[in-house]
């Protein structure tokens, strides 16, 4: 269980410290350009969820999200407690990621963000979003696990640029994401929709593939 905490604490901290300090050095380097800012954005995102899960797939499952979480917990593959454990420590790690990316771009530690994020588009967009990223995963989880890093990779990927919301499709990276107001930063009182979406949006895919029978953890 410690080998897993760390995984999660690690791969969680990583993901955020890439989401928010790729968010930071494309602004700082994009001249005013908001496409080419989130093209940065976004090719630092999808690559390292890559590696993270890569990298701590084998040890914890490379969850770094309350929403893959509660899903696995929904398919009998951990048990309450994990999961619980699980949630703390990724929202924790978030959190502690948005603080490293700060403190390697020298700016303020704490901060909130002002940035709106909000109407029935970007809740629409993220249960679109998370739906998405629970098919890769479970998609690939029967016949070709092996698969997994590189899916999640390319599903936000793509995400980021279909999406009208970027893509959070996480509830750990969207509270995380309310405390910088940069690029990728969310004002806190768009935070409780935005995870709302995501959860919908991840059962809605896991109702949907245990009909196609790639449930449950004999899988």
């Amino acid at each position: 269980m410690r080998q897993k905490i760390l995984a999660e604490f690690i791969g969680t901290l990583f993901l955020l410290a890439t989401v928010v300090g790729s968010g930071i050095m494309a602004e700082n380097l994009a001249g005013g350009n908001v496409a080419l800012a989130l093209w940065g954005n976004t090719a630092a995102t999808g690559a390292i969820l890559v590696v993270l899960i890569l990298v701590f797939g084998p040890i914890s499952g490379g969850h770094f999200n309350p929403a893959v979480t509660l899903v696995f917990l929904a398919r009998g593959d951990i048990d309450r407690k994990t999961a619980a454990i699980f949630i703390v420590v990724q929202i924790i790690a978030g959190i502690v990621g948005v603080l490293l990316a700060h403190a390697m771009f020298d700016v303020e530690l704490l901060q909130a963000s002002v940035k709106s994020r909000t109407g029935i588009g970007q809740w629409i967009s993220e249960a679109v979003a998370t739906f998405g990223l629970l098919m890769a995963i479970l998609g690939c989880l029967r016949h070709r696990p092996e698969a997994i890093p590189y899916a999640v990779g390319l599903y936000i990927t793509a995400g980021y640029w279909f999406t009208a919301s970027t893509s959070f499709a996480n509830p750990a990276v969207t509270i995380a994401r309310s405390m910088t107001n940069s690029f990728s930063g969310i004002h806190g009182s768009d935070v409780p929709l935005f995870i709302a979406a995501q959860l919908v949006g991840a059962f809605l895919a896991f109702f949907v593939f245990r009909q196609l029978g790639t449930t449950g953890s004999s899988d």
